[in-house]
């Protein structure tokens, strides 16, 4: 259930979007395993985000990129000289994409497929791993959890952009098998923790209204998503790479998310953090562009193939989010309290 530090130690490891909240937990974390770490994004948005609060102890080689521009990407992969590529870069918020369509596809699928572009060809690269989402699915709200095998598609933009990377990586994984490394893609579910601030994402809007910054509004509070710790997630990533390094027929993807008991509704969430929190947190509903009612992954092949399961069950992942709001809030060293999470999620 934990990547192994002989397997990372040393190795040259491309980044992308390592800027971003997942990004810069997984930079630290391969820090932790002794990997060497070339990052690749766009610097953070403006006000709070976790990377720069960590930057020091990441030990990350950082580089301004934008991956929509594929000069820049290519030069970086053949400067780094990656083992591994760990393609995280993307326009990753579903209103944003009602917005933005054309910047959205631009980021999350052209994006992608430069990525791929800059790697071909190029020698030593040993396996990349192209992170896409749970909304990958073609979503019929039968009610069933999606498996690996289930038709790929996407009612709203960002959904959609990211079930075409999915067969964008599979045609190049095809066409050009053999000028480009072991590529797999990773799908997790709904990911929270400590040191996400993006917009229009439930826990930053909760921890927003409970310091007072901002009220508190749902899109849609009866939603259920699989929810889970970005720390659990990331530890499937990396295992998936390990695994995909050293089996010809490792899965072409995976899911990551709970099990089916912990599937969990917007307002079963918002109870958590209230009870997290000691306090109450008011909001108000302002119905959004339709979005899946429920969204559930099936995780069994990550299970068998990987050994993987979440290390924190609902109530752990809140509780932990909730305390590392509160160290952030009051001030507390936040690059020596991150490293000491990682240290525990490896341990």
């Amino acid at each position: 259930m934990t990547p192994s530090p002989d397997f990372w130690r040393g190795r040259r490891v491309l980044l992308t979007g390592h800027t971003g909240f997942k990004g810069a937990w997984l930079a630290l974390m391969l820090r932790e395993l002794g990997a060497t770490v070339t990052g690749a994004a766009l610097p953070p948005a403006p006000g709070p985000a976790l990377f720069p609060l960590i930057a020091e102890a990441s030990g990350i080689a950082d580089h301004t990129i934008d991956i929509r521009d594929p000069g820049p990407i290519a030069a970086l992969v053949r400067a780094a000289r990656p083992s591994i590529v760990l393609h995280l870069a993307a326009q990753a918020l579903v209103p944003r994409g009602f917005t933005d369509p054309v910047g959205t596809f631009a980021a999350n699928l052209t994006g992608t497929i430069h990525v791929m572009e800059a790697m071909r060809g190029v020698p030593g690269i040993n396996a990349a791993l192209m992170i896409t989402t749970d909304k990958v699915y073609r979503n019929l709200a039968d009610g069933r959890r999606f498996r690996e095998d289930d038709p790929l598609g996407g009612h709203d933009p960002y959904s959609a952009s990211k079930a075409a990377c999915e067969l964008a990586v599979a045609s190049w994984r095809d066409s050009y098998r053999a000028d480009l490394p072991r590529i797999a893609t990773a799908r997790a579910g709904n990911v929270i923790g400590g040191g996400d601030f993006s917009p229009t994402r439930l826990v930053p809007d909760l921890v927003r209204a409970w310091d007072g910054t901002a009220p508190l509004v749902l899109r849609h509070p009866d939603a259920t998503r699989p929810w889970q710790h970005v720390l659990d997630v990331l530890r499937g990533y990396l295992l998936q790479v390990e695994h995909l390094v050293a089996h010809a027929d490792a899965p072409d993807a995976l899911n990551f998310g709970p099990t089916e008991l912990e599937e969990t509704s917007v307002r079963a969430v918002i109870a958590a953090f209230e009870a997290a929190f000691g306090t109450p947190l008011p909001w108000r509903h302002e119905p959004a562009k339709a979005e899946a009612t429920r969204l559930a992954l099936d995780p069994t092949l990550a299970e068998t193939t990987l050994g993987w399961r979440p290390k924190l069950d609902r109530d752990a992942c809140v509780a932990a989010t909730a305390q590392w709001y509160a160290a952030w809030k009051r001030g507390d060293d936040m690059r020596a309290r991150c490293v000491r999470d990682v240290q525990e999620a490896l341990s």
